[in-house]
């Protein structure tokens, strides 16, 4: 975008769907009421138009008119690194209030009605890391296409009308694959040591396999 009111425009649209993405591939068990969903969503993408305003208006005070029109369209990226990383941490905040629960390697619930607010924490943390990343491929892949492989760049220089299109495809195309990549880096299902856990989690056996402790437990951290 080259302008603020089209950048703030488009930033409001694509962070009220990330505020949606994260809710609904939330830790189901963790209860979030509608209230707090409102508080989180305003919260998550005002400050995801903060951080873009910011950003613009910071070009357009520094260079000239010319310049900050070419430097406006790179603000997309970093503000947006930054706004989904907030985005996910603020939406997906309150199962760290209430914890996730911990299930041994068969899904079965360790501690029924208990939970832990130390995994819920390393699941936001890195859900929110992996939306980060996500935002790489979806910027830079479709370009470097565009232009490093010349069947695309030709076409497109004979037909000019057709870069649209393609972007848009490719846009779909790179988001496809760096979707499934970013969230295999951290698996939806974590791991966490007993002893890193809460205390109330330490020393715990397993009654199916002879009274064995349990070293290492599980948790949904949602996608």
């Amino acid at each position: 975008s080259q302008s603020t009111p089209t950048l703030l425009f488009w930033s409001w649209v694509n962070q009220s769907q990330n505020a949606l993405i994260n809710y609904y591939n939330r830790n189901a068990s963790s209860e979030m009421t509608n209230a707090t969903f409102a508080k989180s969503y305003a919260a998550a993408v005002g400050s995801a138009l903060a951080v873009a305003f910011g950003l613009a208006t910071l070009i357009q005070r520094r260079y000239s008119p010319a310049q900050a029109k070419n430097l406006l369209k790179w603000v997309a990226f970093p503000s947006a690194v930054v706004a989904s990383s907030l985005n996910c941490y603020i939406v997906r905040s309150p199962e760290i209030d209430s914890g996730v629960p911990l299930v041994n390697s068969n899904g079965d619930d360790v501690l029924p009605n208990e939970t832990s607010k130390i995994a819920a924490e390393r699941g936001v943390n890195s859900t929110t890391l992996s939306r980060a990343l996500l935002q790489a491929p979806v910027y830079f892949l479709p370009p470097v296409m565009m232009g490093a492989i010349p069947l695309v760049k030709n076409a497109l220089l004979r037909n000019p009308a057709m870069r649209v299109p393609v972007t848009t495809y490719l846009l779909l195309v790179c988001f496809g694959i760096g979707l499934p990549a970013s969230v295999a880096i951290f698996p939806q299902m974590g791991e966490i040591k007993v002893e890193d856990a809460e205390e109330k989690y330490h020393n715990l056996q397993d009654e199916k396999n002879g009274g064995k402790a349990y070293e290492v437990l599980f948790y949904n951290k949602g996608l």
